[in-house]
């Protein structure tokens, strides 16, 4: 049973997915999220999987999951209630430096790259 199991795993469209997104990363030139350190300055590559207004400390902030295939940080434009073509389903490479907030990865103000 464990062959069978492992085998539907790889051939799931999650997986493949998360394959083709590590691949995009690494074409990009971009290290996996999986893999940064804490207070690193980092250059990552992946898609938005969400994006949401809400108040952060008592500032409006934009909050963007961005998901690369291996996990996913939270890019946080403090003061901005929209960014023109930051969107759901977009991918895009994004720079500045990760910290944690509890257990979530995230980055304050990064610069990014929408890809086309």
């Amino acid at each position: 049973m464990g062959r069978i199991s492992r085998t539907l795993e790889r051939l799931s469209t999650e997986h493949q997915e998360a394959g083709e997104l590590k691949n995009d990363a690494a074409k990009a030139g971009c290290k996996l999220i999986a893999s940064l350190p804490d207070r690193s300055v980092v250059t990552i590559h992946g898609t938005l999987r969400s994006v949401t207004l809400r108040p952060v400390d008592g500032v409006t902030a934009l909050e963007a999951e961005l998901y690369d295939g291996s996990d996913s940080v939270t890019l946080i434009w403090l003061g901005r209630r929209k960014i023109e073509g930051v969107a759901a389903g977009r991918q895009l490479k994004a720079f500045g430096r990760v910290g944690m907030r509890g257990t979530t990865r995230v980055i304050y103000n990064p610069r990014y790259e929408l890809d086309a």
